[in-house]
């Protein structure tokens, strides 16, 4: 990795991938965009995106693509805590001079509080809190993957707002602005509802989250409802991680997230600080760790 002239560092999860592009001894040139890199969602579909938001970054750098033994990635996507996956996805690199990986939360709290001690708590297709201590070791909360966790994130959001469209349709509750929303997305009837849950997964639950926002912002008691047990749940995981007398500050990120940050409690309010990195950063720092050990 030490020869690799060009280092990028990927961040990657259930809705995109994005990749920051720099020379190693130098300073960023180029950021890049693609799809979906979470490793739930397939390892050929990772890498696919993966390459193509590189691709991207020397597009945007404005720099001819080397060949892949000349670049070292740092890489943090959703998934990489679980071993099978996080071995397929390096069994198939194509031959970059490196690959390291790790979660996206690792990435993210290493980005967001310039390696030192505090709290991320994101939200976007998922949901998941880290927080790395005044000794360096990192902890986690939630994260355990939809549909089982990700409580607070968009496909959490979205999951519930398709319960209340399906209880609006069926009569158990009245037909609010919530309702309609997500029936004129999905389908206005039990059959097109059906069909779309059946194909339905993470990613497109998650793009029924804007919806619950919208329906709030015009009055929907459900809708508002749901958004301030997503706060509260977000909430939980900041709590989870706050060890001692002294509260760690706590950096909230992903799309979701900021928009429900507004939700929570004051207590929670006054422990947020603006990050000094994003993801991609703390990816590059992998690099830069693993070049100084």
């Amino acid at each position: 990795m030490a020869d690799a002239p060009w280092w990028v560092g990927v961040d990657g999860g259930g809705s995109g991938t994005r990749a920051r592009l720099r020379a190693q001894h130098g300073p960023v040139q180029g950021y890049g965009t693609a799809g979906p890199s979470g490793l739930s969602q397939g390892i050929s579909q990772a890498w696919r995106h993966v390459q193509a938001a590189v691709a991207a970054a020397f597009a945007d750098a404005g720099q001819p693509q080397p060949p892949l033994a000349d670049m070292a990635l740092g890489l943090g996507l959703a998934g990489a805590g679980v071993q099978v996956q996080r071995e397929a996805f390096l069994a198939a690199d194509p031959g970059y001079a490196c690959c390291l990986l790790d979660t996206d939360a690792a990435t993210l709290l290493a980005g967001a509080h310039a390696g030192g001690p505090g709290i991320v708590v994101t939200s976007g297709t998922g949901s998941v809190a880290a927080r790395r201590d005044t000794t360096g070791r990192v902890h986690q909360a939630g994260g355990w993957g939809f549909p089982v966790g990700d409580e607070g994130s968009g496909a959490w959001l979205g999951l519930r707002a398709m319960q209340a469209a399906q209880a609006a349709l069926d009569g158990r509750q009245a037909r609010g602005p919530l309702a309609e929303r997500v029936l004129q997305a999905t389908g206005a009837d039990a059959a097109a509802v059906l069909a779309w849950c059946a194909a339905a997964g993470q990613h497109a639950y998650a793009q029924l989250a804007p919806l619950v926002f919208d329906a709030a912002e015009a009055g929907d008691p459900a809708a508002q409802s749901l958004l301030k047990a997503a706060a509260a749940e977000l909430g939980r995981l900041a709590q989870a991680l706050q060890d001692g007398a002294k509260p760690l500050p706590v950096v909230v990120g992903g799309s979701v997230g900021l928009r429900l940050q507004p939700f929570w409690p004051a207590t929670l309010q006054a422990q947020a600080v603006p990050p000094a990195g994003d993801s991609c950063d703390g990816a590059l720092r992998l690099l830069q760790a693993a070049v100084c050990a």
